[in-house]
């Protein structure tokens, strides 16, 4: 029988999450719909949280990677004001860790992976790139979180000539969103493959990986009843099966 491919699914930072239980103060946690995804697409899901001392040991663990939201990436990491007082509690443990996997990644350049929410500007960032702050001081109204701060579902055009279209099947869909930042100058490795109505970045891709797929969106949160979102996680394990 083939081996199942397994994906290292990338977990918050040890504070970054607050879990009410008297016994213990910090966890690494991950949203359990990233697994569902995961498990649904065939895959074998593992949680890799900050801070590992030596990522050759992920390398060899897994055959692919999800970078997950969260919390706000470091501002000084892309010239940004770290003083905003829209910014939320960032994570130098969990940008110091991705960042340095990003790289390894991108130095063997063939391991597929699929950067979400927080992944696709971290990726953006570790390319030169940098980020809005806060949308609603350039975007007015805004329309990636809902009035409550929370999820919204907004629409995205996906470019018809990208790899995102090839597996998505979808040059139209709709997204759920809830993210308070954003892409402002695109790094010039990477492709613009799905933008919102209101022209914000939807999806990035690096040119010539064979499968780095990025979107701005949580398509793990539909992905059980939208077959456009879960067809990026099955593309995601299918193109590990190729490499097992």
């Amino acid at each position: 029988m083939q081996k199942k491919p397994v994906i290292g699914i990338l977990t918050y930072g040890r504070r970054d999450v607050v879990v009410e239980n008297f016994l213990y103060d910090d966890y690494y946690a991950s949203p359990s719909q990233y697994v569902d995804a995961v498990r649904n697409a065939g895959g074998v899901p593992i949680l890799l949280p900050p801070n590992e001392a030596d990522l050759t040991d992920w390398i060899l663990l897994v055959d692919g990677f999800v970078f997950t939201g969260g919390t706000d990436i470091d501002p000084t990491l892309y010239g940004g004001n770290p003083n905003h007082p829209n910014l939320l509690a960032v994570s130098p443990e969990r940008d110091k860790t991705e960042m340095d996997l990003i790289a390894r990644i991108m130095e063997i350049g063939t391991i597929p992976s699929l950067f979400i929410c927080r992944g696709m500007q971290l990726l953006n960032v570790f390319y030169g790139g940098d980020l809005h702050e806060h949308i609603p001081d350039v975007y007015d109204p805004d329309i990636h979180r809902g009035d409550d701060g929370l999820w919204t579902v907004q629409p995205v055009e996906v470019d018809r000539g990208s790899n995102l279209f090839d597996v998505m099947g979808a040059d139209h869909v709709r997204t759920y969103s809830g993210h308070h930042q954003g892409v402002k100058r695109v790094a010039s490795r990477l492709k613009v493959s799905a933008v919102a109505p209101d022209g914000m970045v939807e999806g990035l891709e690096v040119i010539g990986h064979p499968y780095c797929l990025a979107v701005q969106w949580h398509p793990e949160v539909s992905a059980a009843t939208d077959d456009s979102q879960q067809k990026l996680f099955d593309g995601l394990v299918a193109a590990c099966a190729d490499l097992v």
